[in-house]
């Protein structure tokens, strides 16, 4: 292993204690595989390396916000980029949407991109959801001109339908704090997936996000706490079958993380080992 890549290992490893502390639950027994994703961005990129060794408080920063968030680095999730010596994280389409289904309260969520040669229709007036006609066999849609997200409600509903066009995403490009990085940015690797993370995070305005349905839940739990007493039911006569018990869908996020990660057709085992020793 270069000194480069054991000098991160060692800054990530001192602060593995903090940073799998600020996990979401669903996350914590996942933990050194998360550690490893991260190692893992590092290799990929050497410049990306060099600045969090150069600067490591920058690369435990936007780690800490990725853990928070609870959000994989190194991927669409969750990037990590250089930005003048420094490590910058920055939440991608991916993760935006990931933080919508966290929530609970959507059944699935919508984001694409329009390019010139397809056909797009959108009246809010006369429509619940845009009509997106594709040509997927012509090889050439031309440029983005724009993209659009909504999302289906637990309940069948539509939310408001969000329709980016060019100017919203010149002026997200600008706003962007990796967008002067170059070739690094993730607007210059991967412009696609920046366009539909602008759609994705104008959606995430009008659905429920992570933080509000966390409040709830603590709120439920809170009002559950405070009510009173009832007596306990009586037994039901045999041969009465209980109704059907309601079950809450499975976190989608909670097998986002797998702890076993391949790193450009290298195992990362040895990574996880090392994190796992640490602190044990």
């Amino acid at each position: 292993m270069s000194t480069a890549i054991e000098q991160a290992r060692q800054t990530i490893g001192a602060y593995k204690g903090e940073l799998l502390a600020a996990l979401p639950s669903h996350l914590q027994d996942k933990g050194v595989g998360w550690l490893t994703s991260s190692l893992s961005a590092l290799r990929k990129n050497d410049f990306l390396l060099k600045c969090a060794n150069q600067d490591p408080g920058s690369l435990i920063v936007a780690l800490s916000e990725a853990a928070q968030l609870g959000l994989m680095p190194g991927t669409d999730e969750y990037y990590l980029t250089p930005k003048a010596g420094k490590v910058l994280g920055v939440v991608g389409y991916q993760g935006e949407v990931e933080l919508m289904y966290r929530a609970g309260a959507v059944s699935s969520v919508i984001v694409e991109n329009v390019y010139q040669n397809d056909k797009f229709s959108w009246n809010p007036g006369t429509m619940t959801k845009p009509l997106h006609e594709v040509d997927w066999f012509s090889g050439d849609r031309g440029k983005i001109i724009g993209s659009y997200a909504y999302a289906i409600m637990k309940d069948g509903a539509v939310s408001k339908v969000v329709v980016v066009d060019k100017a919203r995403i010149d002026r997200a490009k600008a706003a962007s704090a990796s967008a002067s990085s170059g070739k690094n940015s993730p607007w210059t690797t991967d412009e696609a997936a920046m366009v539909l993370k602008t759609a994705a995070h104008d959606l995430a305005k009008w659905v429920p996000t992570s933080a509000e349905y966390i409040r709830e839940q603590v709120r439920a739990v809170r009002d559950v706490a405070n009510e009173p007493v009832k007596p306990a039911a009586e037994p039901k006569p045999e041969g009465v079958v209980s109704p059907r018990q309601h079950h809450p869908e499975p976190d989608p996020a909670a097998n986002t993380v797998t702890g076993e990660l391949v790193d450009e057709g290298e195992r990362t085992d040895a990574d996880a080992a090392w994190f796992a020793q640490q602190g044990a």
